[in-house]
C-alpha cells in the first residue's frame, strides 16, 4: 500500500515537471537537430545520430529519452534536410511523449567565408499514458489495496493527446566560430491528456562556441589538438538554464566538462538554478563518433537521484557522386560537429 502511494506521488511530481519543461541532452552538440533546426545539413555528408539519456536512474521509472536523427547537405541547392524522432518516457504509468519532425535549412554565403543558415521544423507529436498503472485517490483503501474501480471524474476523460508542432532557428558560423538562436513550440500546442488546456510553453535557446587549435606552427602535423569552449542558454515558461563548458580534442580522444546552472540566481518557483556538473568522454574517427556523459547532480536532490547517464552515436556516410558546385560556393561544415 505504502509503495503504491509513493509511486503515485512520484508520478504526479514527474507529470508536473513534464508539463513545464522539455527533455534535454547534456551532449547538446551531439543532438544538433534537437537543439536547432538550422543545423540540418551542416555536416559534409549523410549524417545519422542516435542519442540515449537515462535521468535519475536511482528512482524506479525515472526519465528515459531516446532520439534518432538523419540529415543531409544538398550542396547544389545550398540546402539541408533532416528528420528527427524523439521518445520520452517518465513515471510508473509510462507517461510517453513521441514526436516526429521534418527539418529544412538554407545556407547563405556571406563575405569572408561566413555562412548564415535559417532553419524550420515541422512536427507531429503524441502523448499517452498507461491508464491501468494509475491509482486514484478513491482506490487508496487498506482493505482493497487499490484493486477497486475508480469513480474519479478525471479518469473518464483521460486519453491521448496529438498535436502539430512548429519551430525555427538561425545559425551563423565560419571555420572556427558558431552562434545560433532557436525557438521551439512556436504555436504553443495543447497536450493535455484531459478535457482541458495545458499548452507547451515556447522554448528559446541561444548557443555559441569557438574551436581554437592549439598549434599554429609552420610544420604540418597529422593530428592537432584543440579546445572548444561553448555555452547554451535556454528559457521555457518559468524555467531558464545555462550550460557552459569546454571540450578538449586530441584525435581521436575527446574530453569535456560542463556546468549546468545559474550561480548568481537563487531557486525561485522551483526553478533549479544549480543543477549538475557534466563529465563527457568520447572518441572521434573519420566516420564514427561515440560519446558518454554522466551528470553529477549538485542541486538539493543530491546524489540520491543517481545523476544521469547519456550515450551518443554518430555515423557519417560519404557520398561518392556529387553535383558540380562553383568553387566560391563550396560548402563549409559547421565547426561544432566536424574535425
Amino acid at each position: 500500500m505504502i509503495k503504491r502511494i509513493i509511486i503515485l506521488s512520484y508520478f504526479v511530481i514527474s507529470s508536473i515537471n513534464l508539463l513545464a519543461q522539455d527533455p534535454q541532452f547534456s551532449q547538446y552538440y551531439a543532438a544538433p537537430l534537437y537543439l536547432n533546426p538550422a543545423f540540418a545539413g551542416t555536416g559534409s555528408d549523410h549524417r545519422f545520430i542516435a542519442n540515449y539519456r537515462n535521468q535519475w536512474p536511482a528512482f524506479a521509472n525515472g526519465f528515459v529519452t531516446y532520439a534518432f536523427s538523419y540529415d543531409y547537405n544538398m550542396e547544389s541547392l545550398r540546402s539541408g534536410v533532416g528528420f528527427l524522432a524523439t521518445v520520452d518516457k517518465a513515471g510508473s504509468a509510462n507517461l510517453t511523449s513521441t514526436s516526429f519532425n521534418f527539418l529544412y535549412s538554407y545556407k547563405i554565403q556571406m563575405a569572408n567565408k561566413w555562412i548564415v543558415t535559417p532553419g524550420l521544423s515541422f512536427g507531429y507529436s503524441n502523448r499517452s499514458i498507461d491508464f491501468d498503472k494509475l491509482v486514484f485517490g478513491d482506490q487508496l483503501d487498506f482493505q482493497t489495496d487499490g484493486q477497486v474501480p475508480t469513480s474519479d471524474m478525471s479518469a473518464g476523460s483521460l486519453g491521448n493527446a496529438s498535436f502539430f508542432d512548429f519551430g525555427a532557428g538561425i545559425l551563423v558560423y565560419n571555420k572556427t566560430f558558431w552562434a545560433g538562436f532557436s525557438a521551439a513550440h512556436i504555436n504553443e500546442p495543447n497536450r493535455s491528456l484531459l478535457d482541458e488546456e495545458s499548452v507547451v510553453p515556447m522554448k528559446t535557446s541561444i548557443h555559441a562556441g569557438v574551436r581554437i587549435p592549439l598549434y599554429n606552427g609552420a610544420f604540418k602535423r597529422e593530428r592537432i589538438s584543440s579546445i572548444a569552449p561553448s555555452f547554451i542558454y535556454k528559457n521555457q515558461g518559468e524555467f531558464d538554464q545555462l550550460d557552459v563548458g569546454l571540450h578538449f580534442l586530441y584525435e581521436p580522444i575527446m574530453v569535456g566538462i560542463w556546468y549546468r546552472g545559474i550561480p548568481i540566481q537563487q531557486n525561485v518557483n522551483d526553478n533549479v538554478s544549480q543543477d549538475a556538473v557534466v563529465l563527457i568522454l568520447g572518441m572521434q574517427f573519420d566516420q564514427i563518433e561515440i560519446g558518454y556523459s554522466y551528470d553529477f547532480t549538485v542541486s538539493e536532490l543530491g546524489a540520491i537521484s543517481g545523476g544521469a547517464h547519456e550515450v551518443s552515436l554518430l555515423y557519417r556516410l560519404d557520398i561518392a557522386f556529387r553535383s558540380k558546385v562553383k568553387k566560391k560556393d563550396k560548402f563549409i561544415p559547421c565547426p561544432t560537429f566536424n574535425k
